[in-house]
Parts: structure tokens; sequence; C-alpha cells
């Protein structure tokens, strides 16, 4: 498998995750954000079909929403994909092997996969046996702080872990990325080819501070 890395800070894409109104995803589209992220777990502040229909979803002009899901059935995740038209699935739950192997055949090549793997207090060779059982049916692994409860905590892991481990897909780098911690993206070695930026960029769950994501989009691209 061939892996494009980022070269420099510059190439780095931005995935902003949690959204769930629309005049915002509008001004995240004109601000030319690469992906963005709608989650469709119902325990989440940050559930999307408290605010948005999948119609609504379906009409956001854009080619890499991401949906994310957890622990959810097969057939509800290829309704939702079909009628949302998401381009994108990120499973954030205890999805095994044989659920994404189903999963890829139930809705083909054209929908792309992101595996999440939570860190916590693994080893990194732990976390190296983890990320080796991923089934190659998936596009992307992204990475995310642990919790007991699923999604984002808004904290950072130990980005260090990451430079003891072969990593043979792309992925995405989540949890806590903040204006303060940026700075030390320089200390992994293989870099992520996103950036996934979710609670430190809002105002309340949901609301996000576009001046903020601004202000980190032009850090970014310098």
């Amino acid at each position: 498998m061939n892996i494009q890395k980022p070269k420099d800070k510059s190439q780095l894409q931005i995935k902003v995750c949690g959204l769930t109104k629309l005049n915002q995803i509008h001004e995240l589209i004109d601000l030319k954000v690469d992906f963005l992220g709608f989650i469709f777990y119902e325990k989440s502040p940050r559930y999307v079909l408290n605010h948005l229909t999948l119609k609504q979803i379906a009409e956001i002009p854009h080619f890499k929403k991401v949906g994310v899901f957890v622990n959810k059935s097969i057939k509800g995740i290829v309704e939702f994909a079909s009628e949302a038209q998401l381009d994108i699935i990120q499973l954030h739950g205890d999805e095994d092997e044989k659920y994404i192997k189903l999963l890829r055949q139930m809705i083909g090549e054209s929908i792309k996969i992101i595996k999440v793997i939570r860190i916590g207090n693994q080893t990194s060779d732990e976390l190296q046996n983890t990320i080796n059982k991923q089934p190659t049916t998936i596009n992307y692994l992204l990475f995310d702080t642990d919790s007991k409860a699923f999604g984002g905590t808004g904290k950072t892991f130990n980005w260090n872990i990451l430079n003891d481990v072969e990593i043979p897909f792309p992925y995405f780098l989540s949890g806590g990325i903040s204006l303060e911690n940026i700075h030390q993206l320089s200390t992994i070695n293989h870099q992520p080819i996103a950036l996934d930026i979710n609670s430190k960029f809002e105002i309340e769950a949901g609301n996000k501070d576009l001046e903020k994501i601004k202000e980190f989009l032009s850090m970014i691209n310098k």
C-alpha cells in the first residue's frame, strides 16, 4: 500500500465534526474545510438528527460528508448512508473485522470507511496489535482519546505513542486538538493526513466557534 505522507503541515486536511447548524456548515464549505462530520449516535449531545433531517444532510453540497456511528446495525448504517448521501462512514464503537467486512459488502467500494482506535493506557505493543487486527477493507484509521463513554472527550492522548508503532493506513488524528497544542504535531514522525477538530472549537455542543476555526485554518496553512 502506497501512502502519501504530508511533507509539511500545509498539506494537512481538516475535518470538523459534530456539526448541527446549516448556516455554519455552509460557512465551513466556503472556508474549504475538507471533511464535514455528522454524529449519528443518539447519546451524543451533538446527535445530528436532533437538528437536521437526512434530506437536509443529503442536500449539503460537499463530497466528503462523514457519518459517525457507534455499534449501529449494518442495515441502519446502509439506510442512513443512502438517505443522507454520506461519502464516508466512521465507526467509533466496537465494530470487529466480521462487521466491517459485511458493511463493506453492503455499501460497496465508493463509500470510504474510517475505523476509530481509542488510545488510553495501552502499551505500544498492545496498540500495534489492535492496528494489525484491522481489516484491509477499511480506508483510514482515526486515533482518538479513550473514555468510558463512546465519542469525543476533548482530551489529548500522548501522541508520542504513534512513533512506536507501524501505521499501514492513512490516519486522522483526533482528541482535544486545539490552538494551544497544535504546535506539538511536529513531534509525530508519521504525520496524519487530517486533523479532526470538535469540542475545542465550540461555543457549546454542536455550536461551532467559526472565528476559532478560521484561526486554526490560518495556522495550519502557513
